[in-house]
């Protein structure tokens, strides 16, 4: 019995990828050719217009003359600026994940008697099944808690005694009690991991229905379960920030595209987790701080821009960082002078950073923001207007929360569970197609050969040829 799967041996795969790669490549001007819009997005590298919502706004620029003009970022859910929102609720000194919650979801704020139920909703809803804490988040840890939280949501599904109901009464109810049960599953996937891959204590802490999901999330995490009202504010920010960010990101269209297919709701959130842990999504907070580390470990000065500057250039030119000559946490496909996002943590993380002596580790990234539009230019030659997204400076904020890097894209997911709820409901009620985009086909007919007559490594024409220039045998017509 192997423990593990079986692995392909190296030998052969190499051989098998080699083939892979050529038989799969096209290239990037055929697209332009045929029209094709390459990630659904336009020449101007506006999204492709596929839906209509009243869920959520995301504004970066304007149209004028048909040309793109940069603005200030906004961001509104459901018609309501979110820094009203949460400049509310910092004046109030209260919760606020909760109300957005109920607000994305329910489509209005809600009155003081309406929250307080919703939150007692979501206390009640907050607690696993002892087989499912046992068979489930015990058994087979896995080395990145997003994989984990997909299975559990998956496995979840065995649970319910009414999963494939598609009645909107029965998915606001899943949607609601995943919503709820989500922190836990993260919380408790990591005390897992961090006993089977770190060799550490593992502790499981009662839930308490009374509190916030950011309390519930840093008692969680905490041997002693202690945290600030300060601290737990600070994440309840985090929260309202990722609730929600429109219809067109990744893993909210992943989230529509499944739930127009009709599958149930654990199968949709699951997708959509998966679609979230990508590094071009929300795992992009990892990369942040991975290269903000690496930044640290080669400048003898975090806080001389010169110094700073020379080594995002080697980043761009691919001679240092992962390769990919990406400066993470830097620029958007919406946004383009600023990120409200960002900004709002920008202020939170200077605060915080001040006052519990993180001082050098902000400078760097403010000095990342800074510098990294003007090295772009003098390297790439493109005078392309850049700003920081809300992943340049979440990494900060969870470090100084002293919440570990393994439950950065997690807590993500547990704030824009929301967001995918309010969007799979919304699709259930005014979709009603399932989401079918076009590809074109640009591989050439071929007769079938009969397989002792087949050699290896045959070369065929690869480059495509438009119907109406190509010559046919008598027999093919």
């Amino acid at each position: 019995m192997y423990d593990k799967i079986n692995p392909i041996s190296p030998e052969l795969l190499e051989k098998m990828s080699e083939k892979i790669e050529k038989k799969s490549h096209i290239n990037h001007e055929d697209f332009w050719k045929y029209g094709v819009k390459r990630g659904l997005r336009n020449p101007d590298g506006t999204g492709v217009m596929a839906g209509l919502t009243n869920i959520c706004s995301v504004e970066g620029y304007y149209m004028e003359d048909g040309e793109r003009v940069p603005k200030h970022g906004v961001l509104k859910y459901r018609g309501l600026n979110i820094n009203d929102i949460i400049d509310a609720c910092e004046k109030e000194n209260r919760f606020g994940f909760e109300e957005v919650a109920y607000l994305l979801l329910f489509g209005s704020l809600p009155t003081i008697d309406q929250v307080e139920l919703f939150k007692d909703t979501i206390g009640t809803c907050r607690f696993l099944p002892e087989t499912f804490i046992e068979d489930v988040l015990m058994k087979n840890a896995s080395i990145d808690i997003m994989n984990k939280l997909g299975r559990c949501i998956l496995t979840a599904y065995s649970f319910d005694e009414n999963p494939d109901d598609l009645s909107i009464e029965n998915v606001l109810r899943q949607s609601v009690q995943i919503m709820s049960q989500m922190p836990v599953m993260m919380c408790y996937a990591y005390q897992v991991k961090r006993k089977k891959f770190y060799n550490k204590s593992m502790y499981f802490h009662p839930e308490k229905k009374e509190l916030s999901t950011a309390e519930t999330i840093l008692r969680s995490l905490r041997a002693d379960r202690k945290y600030t009202d300060e601290e737990a504010k600070l994440l309840d920010i985090c929260l309202m920030l990722h609730a929600e960010h429109g219809g067109g990101n990744n893993s909210t269209f992943t989230d529509r595209v499944l739930t127009s297919s009709g599958t149930d709701t654990y199968s949709a959130f699951a997708g959509a987790i998966g679609s979230l842990k990508g590094s071009r999504h929300g795992g992009a907070n990892i990369k942040v701080s991975r290269m903000l580390d690496e930044i640290r470990e080669n400048v003898a000065d975090p806080t001389n821009e010169e110094e700073i500057a020379a080594y995002l250039e080697k980043i761009i030119r691919k001679q240092a960082g992962d390769g990919s000559g990406l400066i993470y946490g830097m620029g958007h496909a919406v946004y383009t002078l600023s990120d409200p996002r960002a900004v709002i943590l920008k202020r939170k993380a200077r605060e915080f950073a001040y006052k519990y002596g993180y001082e050098k580790e902000f400078e760097l990234i403010n000095n990342v923001e800074k510098l990294t539009p003007e090295i772009f230019r003098k390297v790439k030659g493109k005078n392309k207007v850049m700003c920081a997204n809300v992943d340049l400076y979440s990494g900060l904020i969870y470090k100084m929360l002293r919440i570990p890097e393994d439950l950065y894209t997690p807590i993500f997911a547990t704030a824009r569970i929301v967001g995918w709820s309010a969007h799979r409901l919304e699709e259930l009620i005014s979709g009603g197609r399932i989401i079918r985009p076009a590809y074109k086909n640009i591989a050439l007919p071929k007769k079938y050969v009969p397989i002792d007559e087949r050699i290896e490594n045959y070369k065929s024409i690869s480059e495509y040829i438009p119907s109406d220039q190509r010559v046919y045998d008598k027999e093919d017509v």
